[in-house]
């Protein structure tokens, strides 16, 4: 009985230790400097199995975004992106990546630009760059996307339509793709609150697309996106008119509409869609460059 309990005790460990086992893909925190937002930035960093190993290898990067209110913390420790990424790799139905989560702002802080916090401008300006100088990224449109939930997942539409030619792949979960009026737990008398949410309407995605030019349409055509929410998320409405508005312009799109709210179980789950769903398109641009 006590070997038996010594055995049990042995596997449970191993899976415990699954996200970090040794020679197996890694999430590190880091820090960055930015001058534009005047301050040290954090972010995590998750590298794949073979990193440290092939020292000569260069890798595609998922630029992985939490939402509002959440840090870069959030995906490491709440959506077990190790675990699932080393899983995913190791069964190599996802190709090996870097994955860099930035932290966005702790306090209802976002993704976009306004005169005292021009954190749009920090992620492209400053981020991308630091990224590439600093890791072993290729450096380019086929091996460049982006996901996120919520915030970060209309952080992630909305980065793909200002700059298409950037990023291969956009892969949003329950994005808070405009602003909602009518959820109980935000405050619009506060001034942060409301100037935040502005930013948000602001950025509306549905009309971004709404009012694009044949130009804009021909360039949003150019990335591969993928709309992903649950059944009965708050934000289920403005994904279907998103949605409906990439048919209407004609821009290719895969949509899941799954059983779901807006909760760390549903975007777990979307993880395991969104690391076959960028790894095939790396594959595929790979083949494509040989």
């Amino acid at each position: 009985m006590k070997k038996l309990t010594t055995t049990i005790l042995l596997i449970f460990l191993v899976f415990a230790g699954f996200a970090q086992w040794p020679g197996w893909g890694k999430v590190e925190y880091k820090t960055m400097p930015s001058k534009i937002l005047n301050q040290d930035r954090e972010y995590a960093v998750y590298l794949p199995p073979n990193y440290e190993k092939n020292t000569d290898k260069n890798y595609p990067v998922l630029y992985l975004l939490h939402g509002g209110g959440g840090s870069h913390t959030d995906w490491p420790e709440k959506g077990s992106l190790a675990g699932i990424a080393n899983q995913l790799m190791l069964s190599n139905e996802a190709t090996e990546m870097i994955i860099i989560c930035p932290e966005a702002g702790k306090d209802f802080m976002n993704y976009f630009n306004n005169p005292d916090w021009r954190y749009e401008d920090y992620f492209f300006d400053e981020m991308i760059p630091f990224v590439e100088s600093n890791y072993r990224v290729i450096a380019d449109k086929g091996h460049r996307a982006l996901a996120g939930l919520s915030m970060g997942g209309q952080g992630t539409v909305v980065y793909a339509q200002h700059h298409p030619e950037m990023f291969c792949a956009a892969y949003t979960m329950s994005g808070y793709l405009y602003r909602h009026d009518n959820l109980f737990w935000i405050d619009f008398n506060d001034p942060v609150q409301k100037k935040v949410h502005q930013l948000v309407e602001d950025n509306n995605c549905v009309k971004f697309v709404n009012e694009a030019s044949p130009e804009k349409i021909a360039n949003l055509k150019t990335v591969k996106w993928f709309v992903d929410c649950g059944d009965d998320d708050f934000t289920l409405k403005a994904n279907l008119e998103f949605v409906l508005a990439m048919q209407a312009a004609e821009i290719p799109l895969q949509t899941r509409i799954r059983d779901g709210n807006h909760t760390w179980e549903y975007w777990h789950s979307a993880l395991y869609i969104a690391l076959p769903f960028v790894s095939d398109i790396f594959r595929d641009n790979s083949i494509q460059q040989q």
